[in-house]
């Protein structure tokens, strides 16, 4: 089988004479997806050389040449006319370290590296990149929680049945529905700030593995580069992808309850039910049916939570049996990194547009209640006059059977057949046939009463206020 010449340019070539086979060429490279750090690993770089120059193994001069020349090849990133050059940039980091020596020459970007591994490097620029996103994260999350939260306020007179095993049991406001995805939703929020700080831990001076040998301060380039803290074993730092696995678990989390909030408006939006109604900037129609008008962004949304999650434990499968520090399986993390965080990114703004542009049909929700669903009411009705829960859920049961006996619905029933079941029905039971009664007697904090309903949007608003400020 051929093989390449040995490229002379590779960060790790001068010690091997022989060629690499041009599979393997293409199998090691990274290029094609860590490209996407490209600005993040400009950046550690310059802080690595003022670091650098700080101890004297860059003069100024060559520092500033250094400096000027990183800042003409993110130019060239950013107007797309950076030109990678296949089999020799094998990653970003070679990529943008081979550009700077053809323009500064080779002999002053030759000493960029001094005391640094691709290993510190590496772990670095992926740090930087995922806090940024994840606070991009953060911005996506609170804006679809302020569009629930709005809607919940302004729809709160909209009712409807609530589901258990999803058959009709009691019923509830929409927006009551709407924030219990709302607290899922407030409970990622707080997941994902918490998971930000363990995310923006600066790995850079940690070397190959057992740290830089020239005294750098890694406390200065840290606070540079924006993080808030160093990681302070040089192995673990080099070895570490748990920030990697721990958002994809959080992303998992997350997708896991759009998916479900997804769920339950497919089944909302079907013709069987009614109860909201789709924009068509997401949905789509059938190629042959032209009656068809499917909820496709909601259908997404549910499939992408599997891809998510699939990301993840493909990660951790990878990492759960490495050795110490640094090994190439973890380039496995780059592309998991990259599609989980998109896909997330992007699922998050679609179900906010969703959220955002739907309407709600609130007398196909309210021709969805029944009497029936009010049984546990006639039974508190008894309790309030002193007969015991397991009474009144036995004579309410026989309420039932009784109104389906008779093929009418219990609000239906007289108060003398009411009675035959239990004298202790007066005439004020009728009242118990309120779907408005019945939702506003559930005051108790969390419940589905108007009262209980604002004050959840309030709390919902107090979460979702961003606790910390960004540098």
């Amino acid at each position: 089988m051929a093989t390449s010449k040995p490229q002379e340019n590779m960060l790790w070539g001068g010690r091997f004479t022989g060629g690499l086979d041009p599979l393997m060429v293409t199998y090691n490279e990274s290029i094609h997806f860590d490209r996407t750090i490209y600005a993040q690993d400009i950046k550690g770089s310059i802080a690595y050389a003022r670091a650098n120059s700080k101890i004297g193994i860059l003069t100024a001069d060559e520092f500033a040449a250094i400096e000027k020349g990183f800042q003409q090849v993110l130019k060239e990133w950013e107007s797309n006319t950076f030109e990678i050059k296949p089999g020799v940039d094998e990653d970003i980091h070679t990529a943008n370290e081979r550009r700077l020596g053809e323009i500064i020459g080779t002999g002053v970007a030759g000493k960029l590296h001094t005391g640094r591994s691709r290993n510190d490097q590496v772990a670095t620029g992926m740090r930087l990149w995922l806090r940024d996103q994840l606070r991009l994260l953060d911005e996506h999350l609170t804006a679809l929680l302020r569009t629930l939260s709005a809607r919940a306020k302004a729809e709160i007179s909209a009712l409807m049945p609530g589901y258990t095993h999803l058959q009709r049991a009691q019923p509830i406001r929409w927006s009551h529905w709407l924030l219990s995805y709302g607290t899922a939703f407030a409970n990622d929020l707080e997941r994902l700030r918490q998971l930000i700080p363990r995310v923006n831990k600066s790995p850079l001076g940690a070397g190959a593995l057992v740290g830089n040998p020239f005294g750098i301060d890694r406390a200065a380039i840290a606070k540079e580069l924006g993080f808030d803290c160093l990681i302070n074993n040089s192995m673990a730092a080099v070895a570490d992808r748990d920030f990697v696995v721990e958002t994809l678990q959080w992303a998992s989390m997350l997708m896991t309850h759009i998916s479900r909030w997804a769920e339950d408006l497919i089944i909302y939006s079907t013709a069987e039910f009614g109860f909201v109604r789709l924009a068509d900037a997401y949905s789509t129609g059938s190629s042959l049916m032209p009656q068809k008008k499917n909820p496709d962004s909601l259908e997404l949304l549910r499939g992408k939570s599997g891809r998510v999650f699939g990301t993840m434990c493909g990660l951790m499968m990878s990492v759960k049996g490495l050795p110490s520090t640094y090994n190439k399986d973890l380039q496995e993390s780059w592309e998991t990194m990259l599609d989980g965080v998109k896909t997330t990114s992007d699922s998050i703004q679609i179900a906010t547009g969703v959220l955002s542009t739907l309407t709600i049909v609130p007398e196909k929700m309210r021709s969805a209640l029944s009497p029936d669903m009010l049984a546990t009411d006639l039974a508190d009705y008894l309790v309030r006059k002193g007969v015991p829960f397991r009474e009144t859920h036995h004579i309410s049961g026989r309420v039932v059977a009784l109104a389906e006996s008779e093929g009418v619905p219990m609000d239906k029933l007289s108060l003398q057949q009411l009675q035959e079941v239990d004298a202790r029905f007066g005439k004020d039971v009728m009242q118990c046939f309120s779907y408005e009664e019945s939702i506003n007697k559930r005051t108790v904090i969390g419940g589905t009463s108007e009262q209980s309903v604002l004050q959840q949007i309030q709390i919902l608003e107090n979460r979702n206020v961003k606790k910390q400020q960004f540098a």
